[in-house]
């Protein structure tokens, strides 16, 4: 590079160094270029690198160590003949300027203002370190014997107490050889690892989403997953279990509805079994089948002449006087507004109608029973 650039180098032909000077003289600007545009306030312009962490104050962000800046170098002092130089440079993800100085005394770089040093520094003393004599014990050293002999016989018992550990270390290192096997079980561990996180955030994500919830999800504790168990939301039996329970209820259920609502044929009607019960008995009982419930203050559809009728043994001649129309019409009408009475405003014409047509046919029944005994 440096051979190019002088061979590279253009001389006027009307340049004359004898008279002239140098080239960059006769031009008129300095050898460094811009970099010594300050050079008359004892500022000149270099590439400086970070040599630790550092926070910016201007925006709170992490500068990592080895960056690089075009910093202005000024010298501010001395540490004995040995100079003290500042460094200013501009942030680069703000509009900030922060400032570090040479430490010669304990050999490091001190922050001076706008940033903040990332804490990384540690005792040597204490992480059993070869730490390097400070300049009184090296200037000691070289001017007392018997600080030297002393110095030196503490070396040798340093050195014995260290050999064990040295001895297992060289033992150790066998094992850490194949840095090939090592490094792929740490690779493969990190990858298994990361697979989980990765599922572990696509779960989350998911439930986010069907959840329609915008919050951050924290890690699940022993005590959530424990109550996590104890709440259910679904039914305690099954769909099968439900049909077994409604179809147990439904045959447990009287077949006539409590408020005759049920549809009742006549052909039930005809189905029912025929015993010597009076026919009061068996209106009584075909009431409460249909579900109508006569008070005590309901007059009874037959007259108190029929009842005793009714209950003489000579059913044949009181019959063949009372006419078989009039004693069904009669019958017909105290039973319609009986079961009038007691209906609700509500109920459907039908059921009435089948009502109605149940009972007639019930005293046709009955009506073909008397003709039959009076044969």
């Amino acid at each position: 590079m440096a051979e190019r650039k002088a061979v590279n180098k253009y001389y006027p032909p009307d340049w004359d160094p004898a008279k002239q000077g140098s080239v960059n003289k006769r031009v008129g600007q300095h050898p460094l270029r811009d970099r010594a545009r300050k050079l008359s306030q004892g500022i000149l312009i270099i590439r400086f690198e970070l040599p630790y962490n550092i926070w910016c104050d201007g925006c709170n962000n992490p500068v990592g160590m080895g960056v690089r800046y075009n910093a202005e170098k000024k010298k501010v002092g001395n540490y004995y003949s040995t100079p003290i130089y500042k460094f200013r440079m501009k942030c680069h993800l703000c509009d900030s300027h922060f400032e570090i100085q040479t430490d010669p005394k304990n050999h490091d770089y001190v922050v001076v203002c706008g940033a903040r040093r990332k804490e990384q520094r540690w005792d040597p003393h204490q992480n059993e370190q070869i730490v390097p004599e400070d300049k009184a014990t090296q200037k000691k050293l070289a001017t007392d014997a018997m600080y030297k002999l002393e110095h030196g016989s503490d070396d040798q018992q340093k050195s014995k107490l260290a050999r064990p550990s040295l001895g297992q270390l060289q033992g150790s290192r066998g094992q850490w050889k194949d840095d090939y096997l090592l490094n792929k079980l740490a690779r493969n561990k990190f990858r298994s690892e990361k697979k989980a996180i990765q599922a572990k955030q696509a779960g989350d994500k998911g439930l986010l989403q069907k959840s329609s919830l915008d919050i951050t999800l924290v890690e699940e504790t022993d005590e959530d997953i424990q109550l996590a168990g104890l709440l259910k939301y679904r039914t305690t039996e099954s769909f099968d279990e439900t049909q077994r329970r409604k179809r147990k209820e439904i045959e447990s259920r009287p077949f006539f509805g409590e408020r005759g609502t049920s549809q009742v044929g006549t052909s039930s009607i005809q189905s029912l079994p025929k015993s010597k019960i009076t026919p009061e008995g068996k209106i009584e009982e075909q009431k409460k089948r249909l579900g109508i419930v006569i008070s005590s203050q309901t007059p009874s559809p037959f007259s108190e002449r029929q009842q005793k009728q009714f209950r003489q043994p000579s059913v044949t001649l009181i019959k063949s006087s009372i006419p078989k129309e009039t004693t069904e019409q009669k019958l017909d009408l105290n039973l319609a507004k009986t079961v009038r009475s007691h209906q609700p405003g509500n109920e459907d014409i039908s059921d009435r109608n089948q009502q109605s047509s149940a009972l007639r046919s019930l005293i046709s029944e009955y009506a073909e029973s008397d003709e039959s005994a009076e044969n």
